[in-house]
């Protein structure tokens, strides 16, 4: 297992990851999933360890429409890294056992993705410990700042390239312009050729 950040796809050529963190939410992980099904798009979830533990459905429902799960940790720590070790691994490793109970057995957590892309060697080298491959993102939507659903998909073409690797959200708050922006989005991407990707392995 690489301990390297991946930031492209998959799949290669002219392919997108969507990845959503801070899930799962009961009300806005059903829309972002709908929306993936009604376009056969695939995506990734980072999920928050005790937010899964709370909806353990919708961590199932994730598994099996054949999206992929990531270990976000358990308390969405952005200076994880200004903590001791002992605090990263159970970070990640409490997170991934939280997410893996919640979605049942022989479901597999691909990735991890530190909070706000706080990475170190070192909670590289974790992740990559407990299989997880470490994943950035090379097109951030800033969909958290609520800019709107035009203003969000504005943020994610300014970056859009065959391999990107799209950050959003479907936790966190209310995430409504996120779902609208993903509307769009999937819209644009299916009439310009995108097909769905994974982060690398």
């Amino acid at each position: 297992m690489s301990n390297a950040l991946e930031r492209s796809t998959q799949h290669g050529g002219r392919s997108v990851a969507l990845t959503f963190d801070d899930g799962p939410d009961p009300r806005w992980t059903p829309q972002v999933l709908a929306l993936l099904a009604q376009h056969h798009a695939k995506a990734t979830f980072c999920e928050i360890g005790p937010n899964a533990q709370r909806h353990p459905e919708l961590t199932k429902s994730i598994v099996a429409a054949g999206d992929r799960l990531c270990d976000h940790s358990v308390h969405h720590n952005e200076r994880q890294s200004s903590m001791p070790l002992d605090y990263n691994v159970h970070e990640i490793a409490d997170a991934q056992q939280q997410i893996s109970d919640a979605a049942g057995p022989g479901a597999k957590l691909w990735y991890y993705r530190a909070p706000g892309g706080d990475f170190t060697p070192a909670i590289r080298g974790i992740a990559a410990q407990h299989g997880l491959r470490p994943i950035g993102w090379s097109d951030d939507s800033d969909d958290w700042k609520r800019p709107g659903a035009e203003g969000i998909l504005q943020n994610i073409n300014r970056h859009l390239h065959p391999g990107s690797i799209i950050l959003m959200h479907d936790g966190g708050g209310d995430r409504s312009q996120s779902v609208a922006a993903l509307a769009k989005l999937l819209d644009q991407l299916d009439a310009q050729g995108y097909t769905y990707s994974f982060p690398a392995r």
